[in-house]
């Protein structure tokens, strides 16, 4: 047990109120104890690419198809959401394994388990234990997909003596933007070993006209698709009593909650609303929706005739607009999108998204509803930003195997 340890578990100890509120499964793999992975095949390295939770694994989409075919490719993720849905996209041509607490016998653990000859985070998740025991090991560490936010700079820039030494032991930085760039060279990461990607959610964005489970998505909730539909995607508290007022008259209203803990709270802030948990069908003439369910949101999505991105109104940091933009269709965020701000700013200076308030947005709604090509030339434009910005992923890849070169070398010549 190491200094850095002892901190962990003084601070678990002191958040255990907080972080006990929620049931967590997989404590086995969470101390790291996994039943270890056969060696790759045919003499090929190993990388391990690791995303926090749905949203960075769901960035993973192309990355992984691109490297199966030189690599043995393994994904891990630390939330149980983010694990069901690597598992759904990559099992069983990549294997899916949960990422282990920091603890630096957890980690070991887990690297004797998988060991990996490179490993990607994506974002950020620099842990210290981690990407120092794989200092140790001789196992090149990347972050890729970089973004180091402004709130999270400042968090880091605060603890620099403590963290710095983590972010100098990465290999490389592949960062979404010039800004990003610049606050992992300013956290230590050598100048020459960042350079700009783009981000690879544009590459995950599905761009397909047809979205299976939209038409029935409706008729079995009563939407009626002849009618106006607004519809809010991963709405937090507050949001969606504020969506209820601002949406113009006779317009429809389809909430889609971030979090199931929070469905009933968004239930009672929309009155009369039809739950799609229920399976009941609203009545003709009904406004007000909910869907309290999970994996149906891209459906609701290619039904709406504007999106408005939740979390983003409040007290939290947003969500991505990427996918609503690929589908074609106008969208809102309010003014909270600091973990999204690469895309958001991407996208405004294209004229491809609405950046509202709480004051202006019934304003906005109602001039998107009632100006159908100014919507159209939004959505337009949307599209074509979405198009425009593909690419990142091949140039991941590339920096992966780059680090993975030393020991496809070493496999090469095993091979001989």
């Amino acid at each position: 047990m190491n200094a850095l340890d002892l901190t962990y578990l003084v601070g678990g100890t002191l958040l255990a109120p907080v972080w006990a509120r929620k049931a967590r499964g997989g404590w086995q793999e969470r101390f790291g104890h996994l039943v270890p992975l056969a060696a790759p095949t045919g003499g090929r390295p190993r990388v391990l690419l690791h995303a926090v939770s749905v949203g960075e694994v769901s960035a993973l989409r192309g990355l992984v198809p691109l490297l199966s075919p030189r690599a043995d490719v393994v994904v891990s993720a630390g939330t149980d959401t983010g694990l069901a849905r690597a598992r759904a996209l990559f099992e069983p041509g990549a294997r899916v394994v949960r990422y282990p607490l920091d603890f630096s016998a957890c980690v070991a653990r887990f690297l004797d388990a998988v060991r990996p000859d490179a490993v990607g985070l994506v974002e950020l998740e620099v842990w210290p234990n981690f990407v120092a025991a794989c200092d140790r090991r001789g196992i090149p560490v990347a972050v890729i997909n970089g973004r180091l936010s402004a709130r999270s700079f400042r968090g880091y820039r605060r603890i620099r003596t403590l963290i710095g030494p983590t972010f100098r032991r990465l290999r490389a930085v592949a960062a979404q933007n010039r800004d990003y760039a610049e606050r992992f060279i300013a956290m230590g990461v050598p100048s020459d070993r960042v350079r700009i990607t783009d981000t690879m959610k544009w590459d995950a964005a599905d761009l397909s006209a047809a979205v299976p489970g939209a038409a029935a998505l409706a008729e079995a909730m009563g939407i009626d698709q002849s009618r106006p539909l607004v519809v809010a995607g991963s709405t937090a508290q507050d949001e969606e009593a504020l969506l209820h007022a601002a949406c113009p008259a006779g317009a429809q209203l389809l909430c889609a909650p971030r979090k199931p803990e929070h469905f009933d709270d968004a239930a009672r802030a929309l009155p009369g609303c039809t739950r799609r948990s229920t399976g009941e069908r609203a009545k003709p003439g009904a406004t007000r929706f909910l869907l309290d369910t999970i994996g149906e949101l891209r459906a609701a999505y290619a039904l709406a005739d504007v999106v408005v991105m939740g979390r983003s109104f409040g007290t939290l940091y947003g969500s991505d607009p990427i996918e609503p933009a690929a589908l074609g269709k106008p969208t809102i965020i309010g003014p909270r999108f600091g973990d999204f701000e690469s895309v958001v700013s991407t996208l405004r200076a294209e004229e491809a998204l609405i950046v509202s308030d709480r004051r202006s947005l019934p304003r906005d709604l109602a001039r998107l509803l009632a100006d159908p090509a100014a919507a159209a030339r939004l959505a337009a434009n949307a599209r074509a930003c979405v198009e425009r910005h593909r690419g990142a992923t091949a140039r991941h890849a590339d920096l992966i195997i780059d680090l993975l070169a030393p020991a496809m070398r070493t496999g090469d010549a095993a091979g001989r």
